[in-house]
Formats: C-alpha cells, sequence, structure tokens
C-alpha cells in the first residue's frame, strides 16, 4: 500500500513538472522596447498581389497571427479566425495573417482555403517580428491581439481556442 501511495505521489509530481514546463514554453515572454512602433510602420506584399500596410488597421482593435502553411495547429485556426472576423469586421475588428512561408506554398494554400480577411507575405523574416513582440521561441501559431490605440493587449503562443476570442473581444 506504501508503495503504491508513492508510486502515485511521484506520477503526480511529473505529471505537475511537465505541465509547468509546458505552460512556461507557451508563456510570450515580454515585448522588445519598440516593438509596437515598428509594427505599425512594417508592410508585406500580399499573396495575390499588392502589400498590405500595418498603418491602415491602426485605430480598430487587430488580432495578428503569425502561421504557415506547414503548422497544423495554425492550419486548423484559420477557419475560426476567419469566422471571427466575419462576425465582428461590423464592431471594427480586423484582423491580418502574416504567412512565414514560402510565398508560392501560401498562394497554393489560399487556392484551396480562402479567407476573408488579409494576409502578409512575412516570410521568414516575420518570426523577428514575432520575436520582438514576445515570441521568443520562434514557435507558431503566435497570435497578438492590439487595441484601438495600437497597443498589445493580450497574445498567445499556440492555437487560438473560440474562449480565447470571446475573451478578446470583450476585452477589447
Amino acid at each position: 500500500m506504501q508503495r503504491r501511495a508513492m508510486t502515485i505521489g511521484i506520477a503526480a509530481a511529473a505529471a505537475a513538472l511537465g505541465a509547468g514546463v509546458a505552460g512556461w514554453r507557451l508563456t510570450p515572454g515580454a515585448p522588445a522596447a519598440g516593438a509596437e512602433q515598428a509594427l505599425w510602420s512594417q508592410q508585406w506584399d500580399r499573396p495575390e498581389g499588392g502589400t498590405v500596410a500595418a498603418a491602415a488597421f491602426r485605430g480598430r482593435p487587430l488580432l495578428l497571427n503569425f502561421w504557415a502553411t506547414w503548422c497544423p495547429p495554425c492550419v486548423e485556426e484559420l477557419p475560426l479566425l476567419d469566422r471571427f472576423y466575419r462576425e465582428r469586421q461590423a464592431d471594427g475588428w480586423q484582423v491580418l495573417a502574416l504567412a512565414i512561408d514560402q510565398p508560392s506554398a501560401v498562394r497554393q494554400f489560399l487556392q484551396r482555403q480562402p479567407l476573408s480577411f488579409p494576409v502578409g507575405l512575412a516570410g521568414f523574416g516575420g518570426t523577428d517580428l514575432g520575436r520582438q513582440l514576445g515570441n521568443d521561441n520562434g514557435a507558431l501559431p503566435f497570435t497578438v491581439v492590439f487595441d484601438r490605440a495600437g497597443r498589445i493587449a493580450h497574445r498567445k503562443l499556440g492555437q487560438v481556442k473560440p474562449q480565447d476570442l470571446q475573451a478578446w473581444a470583450q476585452g477589447v
């Protein structure tokens, strides 16, 4: 009986340690000084041609999502983000997805799964912007929500869930 209790105790401690490490790895770091300002001055090529400028989104809530076609959780969350955009667009919400990927792969993906919101081709340089915004590991997906004043309101490393979007929409 004592051996079983000890085994259960060790298993519980290991589970708690694992959860702690996972939580630590999925917690964004502090944004770099000037990261918000750096974002608002950038622009990216669009897959269909032309450019998209971050400054065009200023003054309204913005959900900025870093993703890639080779990232399963990224691809999984895109329909949810698209639905959020369509439902909240009338409330002033904007969504911008920055693809950390090859332009040809993004174009092929968007032919199969079109999105209602703009996509920018950030390429692998977009990883640097993500790091400036607190994504220290460069992991994907990474989402940053900006309030109407252009300040970071929320950040999430990992797949966005419906409850995240609901909380963000109410809190910005």
